[in-house]
């Protein structure tokens, strides 16, 4: 009886190592992504080569945005996790940076894009994905990543994915300038709901004159001074339209409008989530060509 309780404890710690394995496996060949924006960048880099699960649900604010307990497990088993960094995931960061201390490989692709500061207050700035050029170097970079880090992906494959977005991407951009070179250089100015637009600025030649939320995150809030002093440089420039993030109440928006004392429109951005399918912006490069148009049509004409 003793040998036979000995043989079955022998068989269900083997059972235990194979399946263990099998868990350690099914893990490693995973990733997982925070945003819905790099979401879609991520599965267009992997293909059919490796799950990928994003976190964000459509339409949702970065900053804030949470996730289940059966989410957070996830993180915590992931091959990979992706994510922006320079602080965008304000409401999940310390989920991601726990499973980086208990050993998950993870990538901060924000920093490895050659960041910008934000002009008003000096900080990091993450929305690099309104620069089409970053995020060629995003998916370089992720597919390094992938193909290091995710086990049973076919780097030929991978390769292949990266270099064919990286084609499109730069389709994107050539007709991103093209467009915006409708607008007269004069007319090239931007208000948004927040700090959103640095690097399409920089890329595209834009002067960011400033946001409704004088800073980079949807959390905080505008003064009574912040307004006065913001619509003033509007009532300055001639700004014709302002723009307010589509996941976001443009109610801030308006109040700067009628502040400003000057006809000014209000238009609607994707700047920092994609839509449901058929909304407009279901896609990075749907998302792009949304804005590409709003941005024209508000700064074109007069």
């Amino acid at each position: 009886m003793s040998r036979t309780r000995t043989v079955l404890s022998l068989f269900a710690a083997a059972l235990l190592v194979v399946s263990g394995c099998s868990g350690a496996r099914a893990s490693a060949g995973s990733v997982v992504v925070t945003t819905n924006i790099l979401g879609d960048i991520t599965r267009r880099v992997v293909g059919d080569q490796a799950g990928v699960t994003v976190l964000m649900k459509p339409n949702a604010d970065p900053h804030s945005f949470g996730i289940s307990a059966q989410q957070a497990a996830e993180v915590e088993h992931a091959g990979l996790i992706v994510y922006n960094g320079l602080g965008l995931e304000e409401g999940i960061l310390r989920t991601v940076q726990a499973a980086e201390r208990s050993g998950v490989p993870a990538l901060a692709v924000g920093e490895r894009v050659d960041p910008i500061s934000y002009a008003a207050h000096g900080g990091p700035d993450p929305h690099f994905w309104t620069d089409p050029g970053r995020v060629r170097a995003a998916v370089t970079v992720i597919a390094d990543q992938v193909v290091a880090r995710v086990s049973g992906v076919d780097e030929t494959a991978i390769r292949a994915n990266a270099e064919r977005y990286r084609r499109e991407i730069g389709a994107l951009e050539d007709t991103m300038r093209r467009r915006f070179a409708e607008i007269p250089p004069h007319r090239r100015k931007l208000v948004t709901n927040h700090h959103v637009f640095g690097y399409l600025a920089q890329r595209f030649g834009f002067e960011v004159v400033g946001a409704v939320i004088p800073s980079g995150t949807t959390l905080a809030s505008p003064s009574a001074s912040d307004l006065k002093s913001l619509a003033d440089a509007v009532r300055a420039a001639g700004v014709p339209a302002v723009f307010a993030d589509s996941s976001q109440p443009d109610r801030l928006a308006r109040v700067l409008a009628d502040q400003a004392g000057v006809r000014v429109r209000v238009k609607s951005l994707f700047s920092e989530s994609l839509s449901e399918p058929g909304q407009g912006a279901a896609t990075y490069l749907d998302m792009m060509r949304a804005n590409t148009d709003a941005i024209v049509d508000g700064l074109a004409a007069p």
